[in-house]
């Protein structure tokens, strides 16, 4: 699943595995139950709801994706415990060199083991990569009924209204 990544983004979302849909279509957040892309525009982060074959209009927003595990998988408890470790690993070189303003992990539990913090809950981080914030969001799944479109798009605001200040 080939990232969309450039230098110096503003925010770099990265979710935690390619479902299958992702993998078939070769588009991030493809399934249409994830609420990924409306939580992004209902957010302000972009004009207008992206389709997920837009996700390279995201560079000019100062937006990227990646992924925790490059491994699709038809659910992200398919993965093993060093599969996230070593995703957390790449990950973090992966910041390291490109350098955002902040990474938004998309999902708690993907953070917590891909960085071994059990403890942390969704929002700031503070643990930062490099100069990097790091940021954790609700996984827009479908299935995590907990947060609905609205509160989704409330904590992404939270997010975007942070890099806006720097």
């Amino acid at each position: 699943m080939p990232d969309v990544v450039a230098d110096g983004l503003r925010v770099l979302f990265c979710g935690i595995n390619p479902g299958l849909m992702t993998a078939a279509t070769g588009h991030h957040f493809a399934r249409p139950g994830n609420r990924f892309w409306p939580a992004l525009h209902r957010s302000g982060f972009t004009p207008r709801l992206l389709a997920p074959s837009e996700q390279r209009e995201l560079l000019s927003y100062g937006l990227g994706i990646t992924n925790v595990v490059a491994r699709a998988t038809a659910r992200a408890d398919e993965l093993s415990a060093e599969e996230y470790r070593e995703g957390g690993r790449r990950l973090a070189l992966k910041v390291a060199r490109l350098r955002p303003r902040r990474l938004a992990v998309v999902g708690v539990t993907a953070y917590r083991a891909a960085f071994d913090d059990r403890k942390a809950g969704v929002g700031p981080q503070a643990r930062t990569i490099g100069d990097t914030r790091v940021w954790v969001l609700p996984n827009p799944s479908g299935l995590n009924a907990h947060w609905t479109p609205a509160t989704l798009a409330e904590e992404f605001g939270r997010l975007r209204e942070a890099a806006e200040e720097g």
